[in-house]
């Protein structure tokens, strides 16, 4: 294996990574408004994830700074073509961190109210953009010969990459019950159990749509069929332990389902990261828009060294945050 491929599934691991841990918190932020019916239980929804979400982010963060030190032209092509987007998703996660914030610094109901809304856009918006990024990662971008992307922000929002973002949303949602079913206690965590199956139920027949999709407008399925069958596999499990009121293998499962969807993109892309729908041949591939190797020697020894630190910190968070959460005020941080 050389350090380009070995750098790909390094991205690939860290975006897995990224859309597994903070797609739970993006699923909570969602839910928040609708499950919480009054102040405190709403709390305690943020307090599942109060002390774990901006970690989370770091995924996301570190799996951008990889993109732009292993392969700057995808990063400067795909970010610079999908800026405004950027953008849009950036101020929404504004909002969501300070909403996280500053939503207990008042009594005031209507204060809070305004925050807890603020939460669900912050989490929404997220999650659909994301999905509209990966279908377009799917589909294809109008790249000419050059690594310039073409058309702006609306050719970006197509049915397709709509659809994605709307499964993103689902999976994210029925992710977030999930973990809200395993961290919450007393009549919140009946709540979620039973919201996870509702959301399962809308999630499996859009995920079977986007795969039938997928097979007639791409040629994903081509490399990432094992991994797209396992991700169906695993999102019928998922609803079959949440039936049986086995919520732990449900978790598992749906976080599964998450794996091997992302794996099912980069497998279907690989060699490629940049589709061309001018020209296949000016597609971004693993070779063509890599950095030299010198810069990716360097890199792969930082991150044999930084990579377990970061991870065995998260793994200590998660340990020490490991409770559930009831709605008592006396417990509640945030």
């Amino acid at each position: 294996m050389d350090l380009n491929t070995l750098w790909f599934i390094l991205i690939a691991v860290l975006f897995t990574g990224f859309f597994v841990l903070e797609g739970f918190d993006y699923g909570v932020g969602i839910l928040l408004p609708f499950l919480g019916k009054r102040d405190e239980q709403r709390r305690a929804i943020i307090n599942t994830i109060g002390p774990v979400w901006d970690g989370n982010e770091v995924w996301m963060l570190t799996a951008g700074g990889a993109m732009f030190a292993s392969f700057p032209h995808v990063y400067a092509t795909f970010f610079s073509g999908a800026y405004l987007a950027l953008v849009l998703m950036l101020l929404a996660l504004i909002v969501r961190g300070v909403a996280f914030e500053f939503r207990s610094k008042r009594e005031d109901p209507a204060w809070r109210s305004r925050w807890d809304w603020a939460i669900f856009v912050g989490n929404l918006a997220p999650a659909l953009l994301w999905g509209v990024a990966v279908g377009n990662l799917m589909r294809g971008l109008a790249i000419d010969a050059q690594m310039n992307y073409f058309g702006g922000l609306l050719p970006l929002l197509n049915p397709f990459s709509i659809w994605v973002g709307l499964v993103f949303v689902a999976l994210f949602a029925m992710h977030g019950a999930n973990f809200l079913s395993l961290r919450l206690d007393g009549e919140l965590r009946a709540r979620a159990e039973a919201v996870a199956f509702r959301i399962w139920i809308a999630a499996l027949p859009t995920t079977v749509i986007l795969l039938a999709w997928t097979f007639l407008a791409t040629d994903i399925l081509g490399q990432g069929l094992i991994p797209a069958v396992l991700a169906a596999i695993a999102l019928v499990a998922t609803g079959i332990f949440l039936k049986q009121a086995r919520h732990g293998l449900a978790f598992l499962l749906g976080a599964l389902t998450v794996v091997f969807a992302t794996a099912m993109v980069f497998a279907g892309l690989y060699p490629r990261i940049l589709i061309s729908t001018l020209n296949p041949a000016w597609s971004l591939t693993i070779h063509n828009a890599a950095s030299s190797p010198y810069t990716l020697k360097v890199m792969t020894i930082v991150a044999l060294l930084f990579v377990p630190i970061v991870l065995a910190y998260q793994i200590w968070t998660y340990y020490i945050f490991r409770k559930r959460v009831s709605d008592k005020a006396e417990t509640l941080i945030y």
